[in-house]
């Protein structure tokens, strides 16, 4: 769980503001339900783990919030990105992709 939505009013399955998706993506690493983890920095950078294979990449997000990701060498997605909710608190984000099965990500807990 992380602590840095103070003051952010979410809604399970609500669109995140184009002005939070930034703040949504580094507050924390994320755990997917196949046990992969995401580590989002904020100089667009992230990390892919999954079975111990390390996977590089990096990320951006447009004026509109629409997050991209883009995985060298040809490997680019586009995601709306959704809050997880659960009892009042911000427990993580989904991905909602046009081409793709949408998946969750919880913020690891102790971070």
């Amino acid at each position: 769980m992380v602590d840095d939505f103070e003051g952010i009013a979410a809604v399970d399955r609500e669109r995140i503001a184009p002005f939070l998706v930034r703040r949504a993506l580094t507050a924390g690493s994320l755990v997917y339900e196949d046990g992969a983890t995401q580590v989002f920095s904020s100089d667009g950078m992230t990390t892919y783990v999954e079975d111990g294979r390390v996977s590089a990449g990096e990320w951006t997000v447009d004026e509109t919030g629409r997050f991209a990701s883009f995985w060298p060498p040809h490997y680019t997605a586009e995601y709306d990105l959704r809050w997880l909710v659960e009892d009042g608190r911000i427990v993580g984000l989904r991905f909602l992709g046009r081409d793709s099965v949408p998946f969750v990500g919880r913020y690891r807990t102790g971070e």
